[in-house]
Order: C-alpha cells, then sequence, then structure tokens
C-alpha cells in the first residue's frame, strides 16, 4: 500500500473513559471522516466512532486502523482481535500485511421512487437499491462514475446515512464511490461498511463469491472482498502515518 491514498483515520486509545462530548470534540478538531476511539482495558476491546458531526454505527476504516495499531504496539503476538461495537462483534485477522475485517452483510431491496434518488445523484439509473443504511445506485460504466458530481444538498436530504454509487470496473470486478453529506462527509475516500451492501449485489450479479473492488474517489483504494452470506470480508493494508497524544 503507499501512504497517501486509501482513507485517513484517527485512532484514539482510551485506558480510561471520557466523555462523549469530548470524543465529538476530538472528532471535529481532527476532521477526518472518522475517529475510532478504542477502550484497550475493556474485554473485548470496545471501539466507537465518530465523524466530524456525530457518532456512526459502523466505520470499516477506522477499525483496520485500530486493529493495526492494536497488532503493532499492544497484541504484538495475536493474529486476531474481536471489537465489541454498536454494530456487535467484529474480528479483524492478520495475514502478513493484510488485515480482514469481518462485517454482518447487509440486506438490500429495489427502489420503486427512483426520481428523487436520480435528482440528488444527478445520475438517470434504473436500477436502485436501498440498504439498512444507505442507498445504491447502478451506473453501466466506470466512466460515467468518474464524471460525476452528485447535489450534495439534495442527498444530504434523502432519508438515508448516505449514498454509494457503483458501476462495473475496467481492471477490476466493480468500482464505487460513496457520499455522506449528512455525516459532514461529502465524498468519503474508502468506505469499508458500503461493502457490506456492495458485495450482496455484485457477487449475486456476477455470481462469484470472491471480488476485488477500487474505491475511485481522488485517494481511491483497493479492496479485496469475499461474501459469505451473512457475513461480509473486507481486506485491506493500513499504514501508521503518525503517533502522537492528544493533550486534552
Amino acid at each position: 500500500g503507499s501512504l497517501f491514498k486509501g482513507n485517513p483515520a484517527a485512532v484514539v486509545i482510551l485506558e480510561k473513559e471520557i466523555p462523549d462530548e469530548l470524543m465529538q470534540n476530538i472528532a471535529f478538531e481532527n476532521n477526518l471522516s472518522e475517529t475510532a476511539y478504542v477502550y484497550v482495558n475493556k474485554s473485548p476491546i470496545e471501539i466507537r466512532w465518530f465523524s466530524p458531526t456525530t457518532e456512526v454505527d459502523l466505520c470499516g476504516h477506522a477499525t483496520l486502523a485500530s486493529a493495526k495499531i492494536l497488532f503493532e504496539y499492544y497484541l504484538l503476538n495475536e493474529k486476531q482481535i474481536a471489537f465489541d461495537s454498536k454494530s456487535g462483534e467484529l474480528i479483524v485477522t492478520k495475514n502478513e500485511n493484510l488485515l480482514t475485517l469481518n462485517f454482518p452483510s447487509d440486506i438490500f431491496k429495489r427502489v420503486d421512487n427512483l426520481d428523487a434518488v436520480n435528482e440528488a445523484a444527478l445520475t438517470n439509473s434504473d436500477e436502485i437499491y436501498k440498504g439498512r443504511d444507505d442507498y445504491l445506485v447502478i451506473l453501466n460504466s466506470e466512466e460515467e462514475l468518474r464524471n460525476l458530481t452528485p447535489n450534495y444538498s439534495k442527498v444530504s436530504k434523502l432519508d438515508a446515512r448516505g449514498l454509494i454509487i457503483s458501476a462495473p470496473g475496467n481492471e477490476v470486478d466493480f468500482v464505487s464511490r460513496c457520499f455522506f453529506p449528512q455525516l459532514g462527509v461529502n465524498e468519503d475516500p474508502v468506505t469499508g461498511s458500503a461493502h457490506t451492501l456492495l458485495m450482496p449485489y455484485w457477487s449475486n450479479r456476477l455470481s462469484k463469491n470472491t471480488l476485488i473492488a477500487n474505491q475511485i474517489s481522488q485517494r481511491g483504494g483497493i479492496l479485496h472482498c469475499e461474501f459469505k452470506g451473512d457475513r461480509t470480508l473486507i481486506s485491506g493494508e493500513a499504514i501508521i502515518f503518525l503517533a502522537g497524544t492528544i493533550e486534552a
């Protein structure tokens, strides 16, 4: 992997509890898509995630980043970490440089009223789905997706956490971009949790369970994904950029 691709996340290791308000203030100050808080003294280890504006239920890349820190500095001989989170138990396993997240798969249903979503996405798709949290819009080509800029104010008014737009990939199985203006993040660089919705769709459409995905945001990131029915495995690399202490 390379340092300035993929998704930056802040990881705060906590040895004792701090107030939620302080967690939110630190996340706002960090101004990354997500800041993860990891209670290392709890068993199982507890993890929480905050965007600059709100707490979120699940965040893949910040979980990957947290696991990377724990494997490197705290659990040197371990190959697996189980986190306790708002989305239940999350397991991260390590295989050399690749870290694998084990997430609950999302369930999607087709949306009949396409107009509101197409207007917000500035797309003309006749294939739109809704998962637990997000809308998924399917386009015909990677080029169409690369050239797209949604109407962020309309996206933020949709009845969903955000908007995932996806298309067949030229060099990988599928490509995507993810937009979360509701969370204060117009476009998220790489979104692990979105792939719990993308994988059930694409593995069904392509009739295979192991797929390579590229989230084609400006930073971009390749994800190795495996669909196992009610669970989705998402693998990627994590690189530590900066370590320090927050004086708060």
